[in-house]
């Protein structure tokens, strides 16, 4: 009998490897012998199963938009309120801190995009999708008496998560500017202007 192959976990623990790899490195100083160090194999092996460097990280960006955007979903499915909901939202969007591993890891990769085309298409599918997220909030409280729009939903979805993206950088940046809450508190009074809703109103520490 044949023994059934191992190739998706070593694939799988490639990007695992190389996601350790970019955030201790970063990708402009990435090389593929970082990789295969942190995966404890040879450069060759890691060439196996993806043919390039490239190749890799692209599997790497494309798990990590699927995680972030996963994650966020989930924040804001188990708030019935679209107030609450558009509050964790904003909420799940930001790093945590300098260290948010998730976060970081999705900056460093998006570096790539602007050389990149696959990496462009990947990083505009992490920022449609929440856009669409975001729309689809602002359209739940519309209907339901909650917001009075400013914008229609979508331009207003465009620049919360624009916004995020900003301040995001700054929270993560070797000398931040600026903290998770403070970003919070910038992001939650765009919003409250935007919907005609006073979401600071929520929770105390906004």
């Amino acid at each position: 009998m044949a023994r059934p192959s191992k190739a998706h976990e070593r694939r799988a623990a490639l990007v695992a490897a190389a996601r350790r790899a970019v955030i201790e490195r970063g990708v402009l100083d990435l090389r593929l012998r970082d990789v295969a160090e942190q995966a404890e194999m040879s450069s060759g092996s890691v060439l196996y199963y993806f043919p390039t460097l490239i190749d890799l990280l692209r599997e790497v960006q494309r798990e990590a938009v699927d995680r972030f955007c996963s994650g966020r979903e989930e924040a804001v499915r188990r708030e019935p309120d679209p107030r609450r909901r558009l509050t964790a939202m904003i909420r799940s969007g930001l790093p945590s801190g300098p260290g948010d591993e998730l976060c970081v890891l999705l900056y460093e990769l998006g570096t790539i995009a602007r050389r990149e085309p696959s990496y462009a298409a990947e990083h505009i599918r992490l920022y449609e999708r929440q856009v669409g997220i975001y729309a689809g909030i602002l359209e739940t409280g519309v209907a339901t008496g909650a917001f009075t729009l400013t914008r229609d939903a979508t331009t207003i979805a465009r620049n919360l998560v624009a916004l995020e993206d900003g301040y995001g950088l700054h929270i993560v940046m070797a000398v931040p500017t600026l903290d998770t809450a403070r970003a919070a508190h910038l992001l939650l009074a765009s919003a409250a202007d935007a919907t005609g809703c006073a979401l600071h109103d929520l929770e105390g520490n906004t």
